[in-house]
């Protein structure tokens, strides 16, 4: 007589799936209580983010409570959140509600509708060739440092892709498309904001100490800080020229999200995990693993354009600021999100190796977007 067949074992692969604890899906009343931390949190990091200037105004600290914006405040109180909910035992519980991928891609959809491809087509040809150099070079160099190492190939994938396109946001495409474990895309966030922050104010300062013009620091900000939010802080600390540079050099880096997410999908369905003697994997396969939040990034950057081209810049801006400010929201929500999710343990496992890759990779990433910047934009006019 055969021993019986064991029951399936339950897999969690992603955020998307429900959380089970104690082998109960979680009640609505917890998804429930789950939300109502998660919105309370936001709500007090836009709260944070509008009042602290004016609280610290007539302060040594005045400059620097200007220049921090919500992801600061998002992921701190996400953080504190963390620890008092799991010093009280109810983290695990209500974690289902903190679905930090559905926030951010949310967020990134909505995004797509602020770049208008034409601007970049017509007025970036040199911020192009920046971003495809600089994510090519960088990308490369921490994907062999990474190797060298020994990092894991998913982690190594996220970050590669954050320190050279657009931190968070592209380490959520890059999981995506590699499949990786929540708790490397929460330590490839947490590393990202952690060398994001001071670049806020160092990248400034080092631009006017060389001498930079608006834009070639523009540029250079732009192509080196990690997230759109600090390249928004730090370009406005260089000036309005600068700023305006900045956000076209990580606007271009942003809509090249989609060509690395389908790269990296292709290699690792027929490299990485195709093991010896196996079938190539079918087109399917591959659509399945692509994320396709960066195709509703993509299409709502095509349906701004020609929104834009139709009825004028003028009467759009009401509508692409309203559109803006929903995007905000739900990456206030995420980095709030990210904060909850995000374990000592995940930090613990990873060593210190992935931290010693990304800083070296920034380090990189700084000398070489240097140096691009000051030969493509050095005639540059703004």
């Amino acid at each position: 007589m055969s021993a019986p067949t064991p029951p399936p074992v339950a897999t969690r692969t992603s955020l998307e799936e429900s959380v089970v604890q104690d082998g109960r899906n979680p009640g609505a009343a917890f998804v429930a209580a789950g939300l109502a931390v998660l919105l309370g949190l936001a709500l007090l990091t836009r709260y944070l983010e509008q009042h602290v200037p004016g609280w610290l105004a007539d302060t040594p600290l005045a400059g620097v409570a200007k220049a921090v914006e919500y992801p600061v405040y998002a992921i701190a109180l996400g953080l504190l959140g963390n620890a008092v909910l799991t010093a009280l035992g109810l983290r695990d519980r209500l974690a289902a509600a903190f679905r930090t991928e559905f926030f951010i891609k949310t967020g990134l959809v909505l995004l797509g509708a602020t770049v208008n491809l034409s601007l970049i087509v017509s007025a970036a040809g040199p911020a192009i060739a920046q971003a495809v150099l600089l994510i090519t070079l960088v990308f490369g160099f921490t994907w062999w440092l990474g190797a060298r190492l020994g990092i894991e190939d998913r982690l190594r994938a996220l970050l590669a892709s954050a320190v050279s396109i657009c931190g968070v946001s592209a380490a959520i495409s890059a999981a995506g498309a590699v499949q990786a474990k929540k708790e490397q895309l929460a330590y490839a966030a947490s590393i990202v904001i952690l060398f994001a922050l001071p670049s806020i104010f160092v990248l400034p300062a080092l631009a006017e100490a060389l001498g930079l013009t608006p834009a070639v620091a523009g540029a250079w900000i732009g192509g080196n800080i990690d997230t759109t939010a600090a390249v928004t802080a730090a370009g406005a600390l260089a000036g309005d020229d600068a700023l305006q540079v900045a956000a076209i050099v990580k606007t271009t880096q942003n809509a090249l999200i989609g060509v690395v997410a389908i790269a990296l999908t292709a290699w690792f369905a027929f490299k990485v995990e195709r093991t010896p003697g196996a079938s190539a994997p079918r087109l399917g396969e591959l659509w399945t693993r692509f994320p396709k939040f960066v195709l509703g990034f993509l299409a709502a950057s095509v349906a701004a354009t020609v929104y834009v081209s139709a009825v004028g810049g003028d009467a759009a801006d009401a509508n692409i600021a309203v559109l803006k400010s929903l995007s905000t929201v739900f990456f206030i929500v995420a980095f709030v999100s990210i904060g909850l999710e995000f374990k000592v343990t995940a930090v613990r496992e990873a060593g210190w190796k992935p931290l010693v890759v990304f800083g070296s990779a920034t380090v990189f990433n700084l000398v070489v977007g240097l140096a691009l910047a000051s030969v493509l934009f050095a005639n540059l006019e703004v």
